[in-house]
């Protein structure tokens, strides 16, 4: 196959073309230290939702084979980490959390070893309908993006409950890229409304999925459907057109456009939840 076809592996899925990964995948993960004038005290922890299913079929029948942007995951959670949180994953079914392995940012070694430091994490998440509905050991609730985060998350009940009681709460929902496509979940709550309609938000856009991402061999092929205008025709509004690492805060809810967002994501994010957890004694 050419260098701009996506590369098909033996289990019959696809990757990236070395292409699309060069392009797409900067040696360095653009992590900057925070500088934050106040961190956390107490016990109070980031619910981290992932992925436990990479494999994402495209409109023609192939498969992707992806998982949650380790970028997008890493970046805001070392300022998570770095204001004084704890940090627990959960997944649809309490398997590992997949990654992108492909996106990681070879020439990073802080960016390697805090992911190695995750990993035993990463390996036994919770399973979400074992999470407390709660949710009042944590702080905030974080969708991390990767294209797999549409597979088997936007139709979780478990999630959606989760969601909802994190709108009633007001609780900080962060995500960014494609991970906004969580939040459709929501829609599984029997008689409940989405939380989210006349909400502002950013997220990856259909036009650069449609245009550029199958060009390069990023995917096999079109994407299934579009996080943005689902969540369009549910009332959200997203306010951006291109990736230009944009972040948007509408109450509750906090959101990056790209992995572009992901180092200022974090250092949005991580303050509003030091606050929000210091409102409800946690």
């Amino acid at each position: 196959m050419g260098a701009f076809n996506a590369k098909l592996q033996s289990n019959g899925t696809y990757e990236p073309s070395s292409t699309a990964i060069a392009l797409a995948v900067p040696p360095k993960s653009g992590y900057t230290e925070p500088a934050f004038e106040q961190t956390h005290r107490g016990k109070a922890k980031i619910l981290v939702v992932c992925t436990d299913d990479g494999k994402l079929t495209m409109a023609n029948g192939r498969v992707f084979s992806s998982g949650n942007h380790p970028v997008e995951v890493l970046l805001p959670l070392r300022d998570f980490e770095a204001a004084g949180f704890a940090i627990e994953f959960a997944t649809a079914s309490g398997e590992p959390v997949v990654l992108e392995e492909w996106a990681c940012p070879a020439a990073d070694a802080e960016f390697t070893a805090f992911l190695e430091k995750l990993r035993p994490a990463l390996m036994k998440p919770l399973k979400l309908d074992a999470v407390d509905r709660t949710l009042k050991p944590y702080a905030a609730v974080f969708l991390p993006g990767g294209h797999a985060c549409m597979v088997n998350l936007p139709e979780n009940k478990a999630l959606g409950d989760l969601l909802h009681t994190a709108h009633e709460r007001a609780m900080p929902t962060v995500s960014l890229c494609h991970g906004p496509a969580t939040l459709l979940a929501t829609t599984k709550s029997a008689g409940k409304p989405f939380p989210y309609a006349g909400y502002k938000a950013v997220c990856f856009t259909a036009a650069t999925d449609m245009l550029m991402l199958p060009t390069l061999g990023y995917m096999p092929g079109r994407m299934p459907w579009h996080p943005a205008r689902k969540l369009a025709e549910h009332g959200l509004t997203i306010t951006n057109y291109l990736e230009l690492g944009s972040v948007v805060v509408d109450r509750e809810l906090i959101t990056g456009d790209s992995p572009y967002a992901a180092n200022a994501l974090g250092k949005t994010a991580a303050p509003l939840a030091v606050e929000w957890a210091a409102r409800e004694g946690l």
